[in-house]
């Protein structure tokens, strides 16, 4: 069973940062896939950022230019730098390899 541990979120201004953290269990080097997601109340799970083995990455509109995913096998973690945050981030922000496997989740709140 792998398990994702997510880290780094909380409560922050408009405009202001954070960095998210998620540590897996097992080795992510053979890993093609690993993301993050996001869900606020009363809405679906929706996709913020994935980046590939390779290195490739791929964005939600709504984050584009203000969100950085990136990766390190040799920690077995992704990260989520997010920049210029808005009131309509917040929401629980969830790791996932392959998207198969899923993190806890992680509360975002920015306020204006």
């Amino acid at each position: 069973q792998v398990q994702l541990v997510e880290s780094g979120g909380g409560s922050v201004q408009a405009g202001g940062s954070l960095s998210l953290s998620c540590a897996g269990s097992r080795n992510i080097v053979g890993i093609n896939a690993m993301g993050w997601y996001r869900q606020a109340p009363g809405t679906q799970r929706e996709l913020v950022a994935i980046i590939t083995r390779d290195g490739r990455t791929t964005y939600a509109d709504s984050v584009k230019g203000r969100f950085t995913i990136s990766r390190d096998n040799a920690k077995n973690t992704v990260y989520l730098q997010m920049n210029s945050l808005k009131p309509e981030d917040t929401a629980v922000y969830y790791c996932t390899m392959e998207f198969v496997y899923w993190g806890q989740g992680t509360q975002v709140t920015v306020s204006s």
